[in-house]
């Protein structure tokens, strides 16, 4: 039976019947092509722009950037991705596929809270990835856990520090120890290993989310005008926080690496607006497979961007991190750009 907009009982009408309705919609695109052009190029530029500026300050010593600024960068950063995790992945999945919209009441969809055990997948997922790549660097290069660590310095204050270079052919002068360069580039590469595992995960979770939102863009209908000047803001904080992030790791001789990320970050949105646009009389973002598919997708990345802001960033920066900054207006100072960024994107929400 046919189910009749204008002639509801409710009695004996299915919800997924009613929420259906209200969700699934056509292809609503309605032009301003050259609009939906030039996102493309304005997009890519400043996602490309506030990626690349932290990595390449970084590098830069001759544009004698302040450290306040690098510190706003990284810890504004830091918020942006902990807001992208929860308002713009974590609602926008529930939205779609939740328990009570049209997908959650469909199927075999009705039968369990499946968004909420994709979420759960992929947080067990990453922390079991992460896990994997601790134990794979303490393995290869001999090194026990921070933990450890630090309970052989609390028994022995003579004890080596962890965080530095494992001494190799150690020498004295004048009071001053001296370390090889054979110690320094193991422990460069070990503290590469170990971090660069934490930001592909990170990187992989926004990438996934820049291609739902660029291929929305290329076919979205009346919103276009509200979502273009916001997805312009939404993809610069998000760049600024992982170029923030990219520019902390010690690359050391994978010189080309930071440079394809950059690239790879950048680059994801404007193609997916340009497959958008190349689709727009096919692809229809408010259809079940559609909902079903961005649904999903949010789900996925936001597992991986909670674990990844709870636990690679907040945790590790603010509670166990040794060389933690001991001065409480700088701390201070970390922990408010954190706020800053985590609420402006946690606004930017309201329209995208």
């Amino acid at each position: 039976m046919t189910f009749d907009p204008t002639n509801v009982n409710l009695s004996t009408a299915s919800k997924e019947d009613v929420l259906c309705y209200f969700a699934v919609s056509d292809n609503d695109y309605n032009g301003h092509l050259g609009a939906r052009i030039s996102s493309i190029f304005v997009i890519l530029f400043v996602s490309s722009a506030f990626t690349v500026f932290p990595v390449l300050s970084k590098r830069m010593p001759s544009w004698k950037i302040p450290q306040s600024v690098y510190l706003f960068a990284r810890y504004f950063g830091t918020g942006v991705i902990l807001a992208t995790a929860f308002v713009h992945l974590l609602d926008p999945a529930y939205k779609r596929i939740g328990p009570k919209t049209c997908i959650g009441q469909s199927g075999y969809w009705s039968e369990y809270s499946w968004c909420a055990a994709i979420v759960l997948g992929s947080i067990v997922v990453i922390f079991l990835l992460d896990l994997a790549a601790e134990v794979y660097v303490e393995h290869k290069y001999g090194v026990s856990r921070d933990e450890e660590a630090t309970n052989v310095f609390l028994q022995d204050p003579n004890a080596p520090d962890w965080n530095q270079p494992t001494p190799t052919g150690q020498e004295k002068q004048g009071g001053i120890e001296t370390w090889s360069s054979e110690g320094d580039s193991i422990s460069a590469e070990r503290s590469f290993r170990q971090q660069i595992a934490a930001f592909l995960l990170l990187e992989f979770g926004i990438i996934f989310h820049s291609v739902i939102i660029g291929l929305n863009l290329g076919v979205t209908g009346s919103e276009f005008a509200t979502l273009y000047p916001v997805l312009v803001f939404h993809q610069s904080f998000e760049g600024l926080g992982i170029g923030a992030r990219m520019s902390a790791i010690p690359f050391g001789k994978h010189t080309w690496l930071p440079w394809i990320l950059c690239a790879a970050y950048g680059l994801t949105t404007p193609i997916s607006i340009a497959i958008g646009l190349g689709v727009h009389t096919t692809y229809t973002p408010g259809s079940k497979v559609s909902l079903i598919i961005q649904g999903v997708l949010n789900a996925i990345s936001a597992g991986i961007l909670i674990y990844t802001s709870l636990v690679e960033l907040l945790a590790r920066d603010f509670l166990f991190d040794p060389s933690r900054t001991k001065r409480r207006s700088k701390l201070l100072f970390m922990v408010g750009c954190t706020l800053l960024g985590a609420g402006i994107m946690a606004l930017i929400g309201k329209w995208a």
